[in-house]
């Protein structure tokens, strides 16, 4: 419990900042673009997919410590198998400039993944 508290404290304010600035982003450039899934959305899938992923390696660092670099590396392979079912309705939209709408997904999701990752990395060096 006191690692996911400790988890807790950092991943509120980071989740917190990006969804404000991506937000805020948007929002400025929404008179010229329309964005096919609101801020919200992509914040609402980062946050719930690494929340879980990090309960579940805590889990598994607990009962089963020397499989949590692989249990990592398999919930992020199953993220990114989850994150082309959340893109599927964008990908058959058939958008004419689709990149824009790429960017807004996939830069807060590697920020997700590289934050996700360095949690890992202190789970796994604490043994």
């Amino acid at each position: 419990m006191n690692r996911t508290v400790d988890f807790l404290k950092y991943f509120a304010p980071f989740s917190l900042v990006l969804f404000l600035i991506q937000f805020f982003i948007m929002q400025s450039l929404s008179e010229k673009i329309v964005f096919f899934y609101p801020a919200w959305s992509i914040y609402l899938f980062n946050v719930i997919t690494t929340f879980l992923i990090y309960l579940l390696l805590t889990y598994i660092n607990k009962n089963f410590s020397t499989y949590t670099g692989f249990t990592f590396l398999g919930l992020s392979f199953f993220k990114m198998m989850i994150a082309v079912v959340f893109l599927i309705p964008f990908i058959k939209s058939h958008i004419a400039d689709p990149l824009i709408d790429v960017a807004s997904f996939f830069i807060p999701y590697f920020l997700f993944l590289v934050f996700e990752t360095y949690f890992a990395i202190r789970l796994i060096n604490r043994g």
